[in-house]
């Protein structure tokens, strides 16, 4: 192998010895993808570990992209969009299959994995196939296979992006049919009638709102009282109000004691007593970091009962020279802030100058309807004690809302009292992932809520909620001067 490097005081090794690469990357996710070019762009030699079969990582192969790409199928097999417009019986084909909604998911899984073959080939990013293990802190054994013996592969700086995998509790019985996890998903024979979706996180309420709009009866059970706590109170209430519209039931508060599995179906007990029936049970109750494999120990490093890796605030673990970005180190586990952190940890580990608004980072869900935010909520204000107030802006109020039929979108903004500052930029309905984009970029260039009232938006746009949101804003405004003065 080509390519050398120097690092002092490896353990068993020379103050000055030589490596393979300069960098190895654990995991060819968003996180390693984008850690391996960042250095590569620095000039360095650099080297990516991952499964033949699992290219891109989770987030391509049973993910962000899969789970994204089936989202899109099911609004357009069932035409959920355009009822508004054309009746509530509107729907593009009556009985939608399993065939149906997989058949795009398989060619842009595909042609994404040729894309970041791509791109790694064309960045002089070597892929080496097969799963690894630290031997010492600085080399690691990758096996092709289960049987292999393996190579051993030497590196200056190592970056750890393997990821995550589904949870899996001993007392839940798997069996790929009848109850799945979020993996699972995509092998599903057939769209359920009934379906109960355990554990109400961002992969859960995604996934009931999916198979909802397919017309399956989805009962939610979340140990938790509320669910999505980190986004807006009222948001959320938004997006609970309409699964309820397509026949979702909430068990909230509620643990699972067990489930049962006969030939017609499933019956899932609560610790309450409830019994739930279903043909299948989706359980999506967290997430486990992917570390197990790589006998951390002999690098000096631990994961923590949920497989995830502790890192300061430059992406660097206690071992000084080794790096985890991702899922593995925890939330928000994005795809979006995982490539971030990837060029970050790069840039840090070969002492390149970096900067970086990942402290303002959008939070996108795609639920059907999506929700998205950048900033704080208004439960952090209020907890902070930090005075502001709140446009309104309501897509059924807007021209392009009309047209497009979305009557339940809500975008809100917060904003700060003292310095007419957006604080924060909530968005409930269609495109909010990608609207809220111009709300990010007013916060990070500190632009204030007078910006978005003085800037002229294409019409009829949904873009335009920001200016009627801010109009709001500054009603309210005017209001509180005239009524002081």
């Amino acid at each position: 192998m080509s390519g050398t490097s120097t690092s002092a005081g490896a353990p068993g090794r020379d103050s000055v010895a030589e490596y393979d690469y300069d960098l190895l990357v654990i995991g060819s996710g968003p996180g390693g993808q984008k850690a391996a070019i960042a250095a590569t762009k620095l000039g360095k030699n650099v080297a990516i570990v991952e499964r033949r079969d699992m290219i891109g990582g989770v987030c391509i192969n049973t993910g962000t992209i899969p789970s994204k790409t089936l989202r899109e199928a099911v609004l357009y097999f069932t035409g959920l969009n355009m009822r508004d417009l054309y009746g509530q019986n509107y729907r593009l084909k009556e009985d939608i299959t399993v065939q149906d909604l997989l058949a795009r998911t398989q060619y842009v899984i595909g042609r994404e994995t040729e894309v970041i073959r791509s791109q790694l080939a064309r960045n002089r990013v070597r892929l080496i196939n097969g799963t690894a293990q630290f031997v010492d802190p600085h080399t690691l054994v990758v096996r092709a296979h289960e049987n292999d013996d393996g190579r051993k592969v030497s590196a200056a700086k190592i970056v750890i992006a393997v990821g995550t995998r589904p949870a899996r509790p001993p007392e839940i019985a798997f069996d790929g049919r009848r109850v799945v996890d979020s993996d699972g998903v995509l092998d599903m024979e057939e769209v359920p009638r009934t379906m109960v979706v355990v554990g109400a996180g961002v992969i859960g309420i995604e996934y009931a709102s999916m198979f909802a709009a397919l017309g399956t009866r989805v009962t939610v059970v979340e140990v938790r009282e509320r669910f999505l706590e980190f986004c807006d109170a009222e948001i959320v209430e938004a997006l609970k109000f309409y699964l309820r519209d397509l026949s979702v039931s909430f068990r909230l508060g509620e643990a699972v004691s067990h489930v049962d599995v006969a030939p017609g179906g499933t019956i899932t007990t609560l610790v309450s007593g409830k019994r739930i029936p279903a043909e299948t049970v989706l359980y999506s109750a967290g997430r486990q970091g992917a570390t197990e494999p790589l006998n951390l120990s002999a690098a000096g490093l631990e994961a923590d009962k949920r497989g995830r890796i502790k890192v300061d605030k430059n992406l660097r673990t206690p071992v000084e020279h080794v790096y985890a970005v991702g899922d593995v180190i925890g939330f928000p586990a994005l795809a979006a802030t995982s490539m971030e952190q990837g060029r970050l940890a790069s840039y840090h580990a070969f002492d390149e100058p970096v900067n970086s608004l990942l402290a303002l980072q959008p939070i996108g869900i795609y639920t059907i309807p999506e929700i998205s935010y950048c900033g704080q909520t208004e439960d952090e204000l209020t907890g902070s004690a930090v005075p502001y107030e709140v446009g309104i802006s309501r897509y059924r109020e807007l021209a392009r809302g009309q047209i497009a039929g979305d009557s339940h979108g809500t975008l809100k903004l917060l904003v700060s009292t003292e310095t007419r500052k957006l604080l924060g930029v909530h968005i409930f309905g269609m495109h909010a992932t990608e609207l809220i984009h111009i709300g990010q970029a007013v916060m990070t260039c500190g632009g204030t809520v007078d910006h978005l009232v003085d800037t002229v938006f294409n019409y009829p746009t949904l873009s335009e909620a920001y200016k009627v949101a801010a109009l709001d804003v500054v009603n309210k405004f005017r209001a509180v001067d005239r009524f002081g003065s």
